[in-house]
C-alpha cells in the first residue's frame, strides 16, 4: 500500500521546469496587460505585481520592457504565420491557375481566426495585444518582421485572381484588409453598443462568416473584373461616383 502511494505520489519538478512555468506565466500576464493598455502603458513591475513576483525577478529573465513585448509577441507569432502560409500553399495547389479573391482571402483570414475561436483565452489575449500594438512603431517592426512573407503570399495569390488590377490597387487593398482585421482582434465593444446587442464584438464566428466575402466584393469593385486592364477599372470607377 505504501509502495502504491510513494508510486502515485506526483514527481517534484525539476528547476528548469519551475523556470518554464514562471516564463509562462509572465508571458500570459504581458500579454493580457498589453492587450488592454498597450506598450508604453504597461511597466515590469506592473506585471510582476500581476504574477505575484518580485520585480526583481522580471529581470532575471529578461533585460528590459522592449525584451518582453518582444517575446510576447514572437511566443504565438510563428504559429498564426506559418499556419496562413500553410492555408495559402494548399489554396494555391487546390486551384491551380484559377484562385479567387474571397479563396484567398479566407485562407488567410479564416485561417487567423479559427485560432481566436478555438484556442482559448490565452489567443484572444494575443489577438487584442496585435490590435493594440499595430499602429505603434514597435508592433510594425515586429510585424514586419513576421508575417511580410504570409502578406506577400497573399499578395502573389491575389494578383493572379485580378490579372488587370494594378500593383498599387492590390496593396491598398491589403492594407484596407488588415486595418479592418485588426479593429476586429481589437474587440472594442462598439459594434455591441451601436447595434443594440445584434452584434458581439466577441463573436469572431459571425466575423469569419462574413470578412473574407465582404473585402473581396471590396478588391472586385476597387480593380474592376477579372482581365480588366487598370484603365478600364479605373474609368468604371469614375463613372460610379
Amino acid at each position: 500500500m505504501m509502495a502504491k502511494r510513494l508510486t502515485n505520489r506526483q514527481k517534484p519538478r525539476t528547476k528548469a521546469e519551475q523556470r518554464a512555468e514562471t516564463l509562462e506565466r509572465i508571458l500570459d500576464a504581458a500579454e493580457y496587460l498589453f492587450s488592454k493598455h498597450g506598450l508604453n502603458g504597461v511597466t515590469l513591475r506592473d506585471v510582476a505585481l500581476k504574477v505575484g513576483v518580485h520585480t526583481s525577478l522580471m529581470h532575471y529573465y529578461f533585460v528590459d520592457k522592449r525584451r518582453l513585448f518582444e517575446a510576447v509577441f514572437t511566443r504565438r507569432a510563428g504559429t498564426t504565420s506559418s499556419r496562413r502560409l500553410d492555408a495559402l500553399d494548399h489554396y494555391e495547389r487546390e486551384c491551380g491557375e484559377a484562385p479567387t479573391v474571397e479563396g484567398a482571402l479566407r485562407a488567410f483570414l479564416d485561417t487567423d481566426l479559427d485560432l481566436y475561436i478555438n484556442g482559448g483565452e490565452g489567443w484572444r489575449n494575443f489577438a487584442a495585444f496585435a490590435a493594440q500594438v499595430s499602429n505603434s512603431q514597435e508592433g510594425a517592426a515586429m510585424m514586419d518582421l513576421h508575417f511580410d512573407p504570409v502578406v506577400l503570399k497573399l499578395i502573389g495569390i491575389l494578383k493572379k485572381a485580378l490579372p488587370g488590377c494594378s500593383d498599387a490597387d492590390i496593396f491598398w487593398g491589403y492594407d484596407f484588409v488588415t486595418g479592418a482585421f485588426m479593429h476586429v482582434l481589437g474587440r472594442t465593444g462598439r459594434i455591441d453598443r451601436l447595434s443594440s446587442g445584434a452584434c458581439k464584438s466577441e463573436d469572431f464566428a459571425a466575423v469569419k462568416e462574413r470578412l473574407a466575402s465582404f473585402m473581396a466584393a471590396g478588391f472586385i469593385a476597387l480593380c474592376g473584373t477579372c482581365g480588366k486592364s487598370p484603365k478600364a477599372a479605373s474609368g468604371r470607377r469614375k463613372g460610379g461616383r
